[in-house]
Formats: structure tokens, sequence, C-alpha cells
């Protein structure tokens, strides 16, 4: 096949481009457009017409948030719909184009579902609650209006995204472990889904190669797990026999949460929901379309492998 994916130069489209490469040709839609080793050309916005004829087409480009925090919600709405807009554009100006795949992401979700422990599913009403979850329910929403019963669109939800070259709170925990400094978490039981970017690969590489119902699907490991659980793996991969674990009072845990919301210290509200808070993703709907009972990579094997790559890093 011939695919073009925006935001090719991201760390999904990387992985992407490793996964796929070897068996399709593969054009790149980017903000900048350096040679990448398995890309046949990576054009900027401003020349789409100038992209060959493409067989589908994968929309990762995103920003998360900006700098300037007043302008925020409006600059991700005008940044993030307004690609997907263009992008989608692009794709009914195109009639060979058979499939279009969208990332999406599970902040279409507040944060209320984590505290409520509830399983989000294809079915859970959005309640984005951050200016990026916004506009990717916007964007959403544009994919959705698309003519499903000629066309196929796939709208992808992931969990948490981990693998080589990810950012974000997994490497971020890391090294702060790696620095042997202790978790003081512990007394916090929660389950979190993930996804490993190898079953990502798998999944995105199964809805371009095989005839799968168009729709919305949520992308996760096969079961989801706790952070103290991924504290001692990382424990594990850096060599320490005993994990430093801290069992501190939850009140004072959070006490000290609140005060980082005011001093803008690294442990504040919002990121202590995210470390110790329940969000539970199903993936059942994604794996009955594909006919598999299991995903490729285990749920912990998965996360071996990305702490394996951040300790080469």
């Amino acid at each position: 096949m011939k695919i073009l994916i925006t935001g090719i130069h991201g760390f999904v489209g990387t992985n992407l481009v490793r996964a796929l490469s070897p068996h399709h040709t593969i054009y790149g839609l980017d903000i900048v457009s350096p040679p990448c080793a398995g890309v046949r050309r990576t054009y900027s916005w401003d020349e789409l017409d100038a992209i060959p004829e493409v067989d589908a087409v994968i929309h990762l480009a995103a920003i998360v948030h900006i700098a300037d925090l007043r302008d925020q919600d409006q600059s991700l709405t005008d940044t993030n719909v307004g690609l997907t807009r263009k992008i989608l554009d692009y794709y009914n100006a195109h009639c060979e184009i058979d499939k279009f795949i969208l990332f999406s992401s599970q902040s279409v979700f507040s944060d209320e579902k984590m505290l409520k422990s509830v399983v989000i599913d294809e079915d859970t009403p959005l309640s984005p609650s951050t200016p990026y979850g916004k506009s990717k329910a916007i964007s959403e929403r544009l994919a959705s209006a698309e003519d499903f019963s000629t066309r196929k669109i796939y709208i992808l939800r992931p969990a948490m995204i981990h693998g080589p070259g990810a950012k974000g709170n997994l490497p971020l925990l890391y090294s702060v472990i790696r620095r042997g400094i202790p978790w003081p978490l512990g007394r916090f039981e929660n389950l979190r889904s993930m996804a490993s970017v190898d079953n990502v690969t798998f999944i995105v590489n199964s809805l371009l190669t095989r005839d799968v119902d168009p729709g919305t699907y949520n992308v996760a490991d096969d079961y989801p797990v706790s952070t103290n659980a991924i504290i001692r793996l990382i424990n594990k991969s850096i060599g320490c026999r005993r994990a430093r674990i801290w069992m501190l009072p939850k009140w004072l845990v959070r006490a000290v949460a609140k005060m980082g919301d005011g001093l803008h210290l690294p442990l504040d509200s919002t990121r202590l929901g995210k470390l110790t808070g329940n969000f539970v993703v199903s993936n059942e709907k994604i794996k009955s379309a594909l006919g598999v009972d299991h995903l490729p990579v285990d749920a912990i094997e998965g996360l071996r492998r990305s702490l394996e790559s951040f300790s080469q890093k």
C-alpha cells in the first residue's frame, strides 16, 4: 500500500514508519520535512496537492499544549481541529483513498471517570475537561460526520502509549526512580490501562490490510497495571533488588499535592490523579473486530521493553 502519515516525525509516527515501511510505501506530512529512513518523502501542509496518489491516510498531527495558557483553548482548537478538517478535505477530494485512520485520545473523557473507577468503552459519553481533550472530541465529530457506509474511517482512542522514544509520565517516573528517589505513593492502589506502541502498530497494520468494519475503537493493552507494579518493574530494570516504595499517609500526600497547585511544584493535584487514579480502558471491541483473543504484546512485557529503551537512552 501507499500510505500518508501526518505528524510523521512524532513518537507514534516514527514507530509506525519502523513497522510499516518494510511492506508499504510511506509518505509523510509534517511541519518539518527532514529525510527519514523508510519514508519516500515528507511534505509540508502547503504541499498537499503535490502528494502522489495514496491508498490510506493516518492522521497523527496534533499539539498537546500551548505555552501561553491564556490562548491554549482556542489555539488547540484552531490547530488540532483545523488540521483534521484540512486532511479530511484532502481525503474527500481523492476518491482513490480507501481508508482514513484518525488518532484521537482517551482525553476525550474527563478525570471524573478515573475517580469513579469506570471502565471506559466506546459507548462511554464524551466529557473532555482539558483544551486538548476538547479539540480531540471536536475532531472526532468531524470524522464521524463522514459517510461510514461507503468509506472506511477509523477513529482510534489510545490509552497512554509507551515505547522507545516515548515522552510523558512513564519516562519521567523512570528518571525519578533511577536517581534513587523513593516512590512515596505506595498506599495508593490503582489500575491504569496503557498501550504498548507495538500493539498500536499491530492494530494500525491490521486495519490497513484487513477488511475491518469502520468505527470508533479503544486501543489499550489487554489488562491494566498498577503504578506500584510499574515502580517494581523500574527498580528491577535498574538492578535494585528491593523496590523503594514508601507508604506515606494519603492525607499527607494530598496536602503536598495541594501545595504544589499553588507553588507549581512537580507534584500537583492533576499529576497525583494521573499517577494514582484508576483509568481502565476496555479493548474488547477492537479485538473482536480483528478476530483475536489477545494483542501480540503482553502488558508487562511491553513495559519491560519501554524501560529497557529508557535505560539504553
